[in-house]
């Protein structure tokens, strides 16, 4: 059999995956301004190898999630001819920030070389539109396949091994994958462009204005109580005891959010007070953590100002 039907076998029927054409060359990397983990690299300079490119995002809870997965190939098969690129394109402002970058990269124990595609340069080149997203690249350069979003963990591994040469025996990556429950809570967004979910009373245009919580909430929305300023990319607190509400239906709950000083905050979820969180630095927090995937309530109350909402993921 063809490694070019067998490749197909493997990727071609995964959630978001396809094959590409055997004659279509992987693109470049462009305007990379930073590596991590390793001297620039180009993909003229690894044609002999089998490379696995991996864009992501550090505030993006399905790349936190895919990570290990990515990580568990770099650490079998490098030493066998592969050669794992993650590419970090960043989806808000604060991820432009090489430290914020290092920092995540230490706390996803990432090992593989790491390039900081803060201009979406290398984005655009591989018109990649997904957070996260797999490319497999062949020794000749030619880009084999992909695959978007979590899962298709044993599908790809066994493309890898097929690639180097191996026996295919991946044992099923995919035993603990994260599958939403019917009518789960989407991604919601705070800021004003692409905001989702607002359900408030007031507009949730662009500006600062005092917010009051409506007697009730309608699933998967959320509002606002106390003054806020509403800006592109978040939501801040921009006074003394505000309040953000939020119904969703989810075993899990997420917030990407920033601060300047360390900002407690009081979490309670259907009543029930969850444990403290204390934001500090640009990063994803977690909320709520249950095996519980039914409707909820949040109330979050915030102190003080200074606290930038960006957005609010579910797992």
């Amino acid at each position: 059999m063809k490694k070019s039907i067998l490749l197909a076998g493997l990727l071609g029927i995964a959630t978001g995956s396809v094959v590409a054409s055997s004659t279509t060359q992987a693109p470049e990397f462009t305007g990379i301004d930073h590596w991590f983990n390793s001297p620039p690299l180009s993909m003229s300079s690894l044609r002999g190898k089998v490379v696995l490119i991996d864009f992501w995002a550090y505030s993006c809870i399905n790349c936190i999630r895919a990570m290990p997965h990515v990580e568990h190939l770099y650490e079998t098969y490098k030493d066998q001819g592969l050669v794992v690129i993650g590419v970090h394109s960043p989806e808000f402002d604060f991820e432009h920030d090489p430290a914020n970058v290092q920092a995540a990269i230490g706390r996803a124990g990432v090992t593989y070389p790491v390039a900081m595609d803060s201009g979406l340069s290398t984005w655009n080149a591989w018109h990649n539109q997904f957070w996260p997203a797999e490319y497999l690249v062949d020794r000749d350069g030619r880009l084999i396949g992909h695959h978007y979003g979590e899962g298709g963990y044993d599908k790809m591994e066994n493309a890898i091994q097929l690639l180097l040469g191996l026996d295919m025996q991946a044992a099923d990556n995919n035993a603990k994958l994260f599958k939403p429950g019917p009518d789960d809570t989407p991604e919601l967004h705070l800021g004003s462009s692409g905001q989702q979910g607002y359900g408030g009373m007031e507009s949730g245009s662009a500006g600062t204005r005092h917010f009051s919580l409506p007697a009730s909430l309608a699933m998967h929305k959320f509002a606002l109580g106390g003054s806020w300023e509403i800006t592109r990319q978040y939501a801040r607190s921009a006074g003394t005891e505000v309040e953000l509400q939020l119904r969703f239906k989810a075993a899990k709950l997420y917030m990407v959010a920033s601060a300047d000083q360390p900002l407690p905050l009081e979490v309670t979820v259907d009543g029930n007070p969850q444990p403290p969180v204390a934001v500090q630095g640009s990063r994803l927090y977690t909320l709520f953590d249950s095996h519980d995937d039914r409707e909820h309530l949040l109330r979050l109350r915030i102190p003080q100002a200074g606290l930038r909402v960006y957005s609010f993921t579910f797992g």
